[in-house]
C-alpha cells in the first residue's frame, strides 16, 4: 500500500504539472487569467488535503496537498516569473491573500446563523470552517514570502552558477519549501494538533516532489525555449515593483550594448557594468582580473586583404575568445581590434594562464585571406593587486599590453 500511494502522488504530480505547464505555455493565446484562475483554485484544495487528507509512504504520513500540490504551485510561480514578471505574479498572490482573507471573514459570519446543518440534517462543521480559513489566510501569507524568496534565490543563485536555470530552481525549491514547512507546520500543530513526523514527513515529501518538478521542468525547457529574468531588489514593501523593473531593465540590457560587428559587448556596457562588478568583487573579497587583447598588425590585415577581410578577422577573434572563456567572462570590444575580458572569480595566475591559451588558440585558428596567420599581444591585471578600480585595472593591463608588443608582440605579459 505504501508503494502503491507513492506512485499515485507521482502521478497526481505529473497530471498537476502537465496541465499547469501547458496553460502556462499557451498563455499568449488563451490568456494568462487561465493559468492563474487554475493555479489559484487549487489553493483551497491543497489546504484542505494538507489539513485532513494524509496517506503513508516509507518512513513518513504526509499530504498531497502539501507535498504534491503546494510545491508544483511554487515551482509555478518562478515559471511565471521567469516567463513573465513579477507584476503577474503579484496579481496572483494579492488576488489569493484578498480571496482567503475574505473566504475567513465571511466564513465568521456565517457562524453567526443559527442551526445550520447539512443537507441531510447533521450539524455544520463551524470550527473546521473557522480553522480552514485561517490555515488559508496563513498559507497564502506564506505564500506571498515564499514567492518573494524562491524568486531572490534563484536570481541570486546566478551570481554563483551562472545561467544554469536547473540547478538553480532545484536549490531555492529547496530552501523555500523547507521555510514553508516550517511555518506552515506551526499553525497546522496549533489548529490540529499534527505530531512532529507530519513535520518531518512533510518536508522530506516536498524535497522529493521538488526534485520530481524540476526534472519535469528541464524537460519542458528542453522542448521550448524559455528567456531569464530579474535581479536584487531594495525591500519587502513594494518588492514585486522592484523586482519587475529589474525583471524588464535586465532583459533590455541583455539585449542591447551589444558590437555590431562581432556580437560581443561594446565598450559602453563595459564601461557600465564593469565598475560595479569589480567594487563588489573586492568589496566580497572575490577574485577579479581584466585581459586586453590586441591583434597584432592588424593595420597590415587591413591593408593587404581589404577592410571586409579585416572584419571578418576581427569576428573570428571574437568567436575564439567567446569560446575559450567560462559563461561567467564577459568579452568586450574595446576599440577597433582591441578587446577586454573581465574575469570573475579568476585570480592573476589563472588570468595569465587563460590569457596564454587564449593565445595560442589565436595563433593556431585564426588566419587572415585564408593564409596569414594572426597573433594577438595580451596584458593582465588583478584585483586588488593591480588596483581595486575599473580605471586601476584598464591601466594596469594596457601597460603590460604594450610591453607585450614592444617585446615582440604575440605573447601575454601579466607582471
Amino acid at each position: 500500500m505504501q508503494l502503491h500511494n507513492v506512485i499515485v502522488l507521482a502521478l497526481e504530480a505529473v497530471v498537476y504539472f502537465l496541465v499547469l505547464i501547458t496553460l502556462l505555455h499557451w498563455r499568449h493565446r488563451i490568456g494568462i487569467g487561465v493559468f492563474i484562475t487554475v493555479l489559484a483554485t487549487m489553493h483551497f484544495l491543497e489546504t484542505y488535503l494538507a489539513a485532513t487528507f494524509y496517506v503513508q509512504v516509507p518512513m513518513a504520513t504526509i499530504s498531497p496537498g502539501s507535498a504534491v500540490f503546494f510545491a508544483g504551485k511554487l515551482l509555478m510561480v518562478l515559471l511565471l516569473y521567469i516567463k513573465e514578471d513579477a507584476a503577474t505574479v503579484r496579481q496572483l498572490i494579492y488576488g489569493l491573500l484578498v480571496g482567503n482573507l475574505l473566504s475567513f471573514v465571511l466564513g465568521q459570519i456565517l457562524a453567526l446563523h443559527g442551526g445550520a446543518m447539512t443537507p441531510g440534517g447533521m450539524p455544520s462543521d463551524e470550527p473546521f470552517l473557522r480553522d480552514l480559513g485561517i490555515l488559508m489566510v496563513w498559507g497564502t501569507s506564506l505564500l506571498y514570502l515564499d514567492s518573494i524568496g524562491i524568486i531572490l534565490i534563484y536570481e541570486r543563485l546566478g551570481s554563483i552558477m551562472g545561467r544554469r536555470m536547473l540547478p538553480r530552481f532545484f536549490v531555492a525549491g529547496m530552501l523555500t519549501l523547507a521555510f514553508d514547512q516550517l511555518g506552515f507546520y506551526g499553525v497546522l500543530n496549533l489548529l490540529t494538533g499534527a505530531p512532529a513526523s507530519v513535520f518531518w514527513g512533510g518536508l522530506a515529501a516536498k524535497m522529493a516532489m521538488n526534485l520530481l518538478f524540476v526534472a519535469l521542468t528541464g524537460i519542458y525547457l528542453s522542448l521550448f525555449k524559455s528567456d531569464g529574468a530579474a535581479s536584487p531588489v531594495k525591500g519587502i514593501s513594494d518588492v514585486f515593483n522592484d523586482l519587475t523593473y529589474r525583471e524588464r531593465y535586465q532583459d533590455l540590457l541583455a539585449r542591447t550594448g551589444r558590437d555590431g560587428l562581432t556580437g560581443v559587448h561594446d565598450r559602453g556596457r563595459l564601461e557600465f557594468e564593469g565598475p560595479e562588478t569589480i567594487r563588489e568583487a573586492v568589496r566580497n573579497g572575490r577574485a577579479i582580473s581584466i585581459m586586453i587583447v590586441d591583434a597584432d598588425h592588424f593595420k597590415e590585415v587591413n591593408d593587404k586583404y581589404g577592410h571586409l577581410e579585416g572584419d571578418e578577422v576581427l569576428k573570428r577573434l571574437a568567436g575564439v575568445l567567446t569560446g575559450a572563456v567560462r559563461k561567467i567572462d564577459m568579452v568586450y570590444r574595446f576599440g577597433g581590434e582591441e578587446f577586454v575580458i573581465l574575469a570573475q572569480d579568476m585570480g592573476h595566475r589563472l588570468a595569465v594562464d587563460t590569457a596564454e591559451r587564449i593565445r595560442s588558440e589565436i595563433e593556431k585558428n585564426v588566419k587572415a585571406g585564408g593564409e596569414r596567420v594572426v597573433t594577438v599581444s595580451i596584458g593582465v591585471s588583478a584585483a586588488p593587486k593591480d588596483g581595486r578600480s575599473l580605471l586601476e585595472l584598464i591601466s594596469a593591463a594596457d601597460r603590460r599590453l604594450y610591453r607585450a608588443k614592444a617585446e615582440g608582440r604575440n605573447r601575454v605579459v601579466g607582471s
